[in-house]
């Protein structure tokens, strides 16, 4: 290795530059928003840790089921009917978007696409 007083220093500035994100985060997350639950509704369509973890695949089949097989029937979950709607189902509940969509999706740098069609709600 004719070159290694460069390819050394050149590595460690390669893993230095790399791992940037690393040490500048140093491992700490910021706290978790807290967002306003409605207040007369006391059940959702799934239980809470599992609507926070999986409410994006809930939405994206039921608009698989509605727009692309045509099942529109509302599904019953503990004798209450809820429709496949984003608008009929959640935000008849969840009416801020601003106090409960875009505080999450901030928080987890996620930009969804419901929006893209869905009218989003007048706040």
């Amino acid at each position: 290795m004719y070159d290694s007083g460069k390819i050394i220093p050149g590595l460690i500035i390669f893993v230095l530059f790399i791992t940037i994100p690393i040490w500048y985060n140093r491992g700490g997350a910021s706290t978790a928003p807290k967002i306003e639950l409605p207040k007369d509704a006391k059940t959702c369509v799934l239980p809470a840790a599992e609507i926070r973890a999986e409410h994006m695949k809930l939405l994206n089949v039921w608009r698989d089921e509605v727009l692309r097989d045509g099942k529109r029937a509302a599904i019953t979950i503990e004798g209450k009917q809820y429709p496949k709607s984003l608008m009929l189902t959640c935000m008849k509940c969840h009416t801020s978007k601003k106090q409960f969509c875009d505080k999450c999706h901030t928080y987890a740098s996620v930009e969804p696409y419901c929006w893209d069609c869905h009218l989003a709600p007048v706040e």
